[in-house]
């Protein structure tokens, strides 16, 4: 019987151009499947959704800049599986149309997070930074404009496949630089002995010591993540995510989500998948 999920036939939706860190994320999420590109998150949850892409990579975090509040709120909704998550590490570079050195860049494009990720570098160069929708579309676009004052913060595969030049590498301020992307399916995750990692989302009633009381209730577990968001249906109301370090078939962790969920007034279980192991370095692909 042949495997409906094997590598040559496995497409994963994932926002963005070709060369974007998240295609990296898609291409580690099976590799060698066929990455499928996507304007928003939307579009990447309904290609899934609605079976024209096996899996869809969506990142919720970054090391540096934190939560990704949109596919945060997303991840409510949908009826998704999540079954993993990868870890990428962010390297940014100034690419160039080929012969333009530093000194003649004017301006600089990228997402606004990878302009926030390199202000020292912009500020020492006195450049320009210009806002665009995200690092890989930048690349795409100055290759077809051709202007020889620009250049963009995008990652070095995206310049190999634009045709730009690397004329300065890993500018980012900071290099602890790593995005988390969680891996969404139609189907359940397949039972594993893997480290697991289990995501959740409640809110609880607005009563002076309920929500401690409701957190009392996974004391003992490690929780490698916990925040809070604005709930879109209700004002001044707040829904708590949480990452727990466990399987929910785990006893220990059942027992506690199971007191959460009685205590609750809304919970999701977003998904109980493996867990990354390491950061992915793109370089090294």
């Amino acid at each position: 019987m042949t495997d409906p999920l094997a590598p040559s036939t496995v497409t994963v939706a994932y926002q963005g151009n070709p060369g974007a860190y998240s295609e990296m994320a898609a291409l580690q999420a099976h590799p060698h499947a066929q990455p499928l590109p996507h304007a928003t998150f939307h579009e990447v949850l309904a290609a899934v959704r609605e079976g024209h892409a096996d899996l869809g990579v969506l990142p919720v975090e970054n090391s540096l800049m934190g939560a990704i509040l949109q596919a945060m709120d997303l991840l409510v909704d949908t009826d998704l599986h999540v079954t993993g998550e990868v870890i990428v590490r962010v390297s940014h570079h100034l690419l160039a149309l080929p012969g333009v050195p530093v000194e003649d860049v004017r301006r600089v494009l990228s997402q606004q997070p990878a302009l926030d990720q390199c202000t020292g570098f912009i500020e020492r160069h006195r450049l320009v930074p210009v806002a665009a929708h995200d690092t890989a579309g930048s690349a795409k676009d100055l290759a077809e404009r051709g202007a020889r004052d620009e250049a963009v913060i995008a990652s070095a595969r995206a310049g190999e496949i634009y045709g730009l030049a690397s004329i300065a590498a890993a500018i980012e301020d900071e290099p602890f630089n790593y995005t988390r992307f969680l891996v969404l399916s139609r189907q359940e995750p397949a039972p594993s002995d893997a480290p697991h990692k289990t995501s959740l989302v409640f809110a609880v009633r607005h009563t002076p010591g309920f929500l401690l009381e409701t957190l009392n209730e996974l004391r003992g577990l490690n929780l490698s993540r916990i925040e809070s968001r604005p709930r879109k249906d209700r004002a001044w109301s707040y829904l708590i995510y949480i990452d727990i370090e466990g399987s929910a078939r785990d006893p220990q962790v059942a027992l506690a989500l199971a007191g959460v969920l009685r205590k609750a007034s809304f919970a999701k279980i977003i998904g109980s998948y493996p867990r990354a192991q390491a950061p992915y370095d793109p370089s090294s692909a």
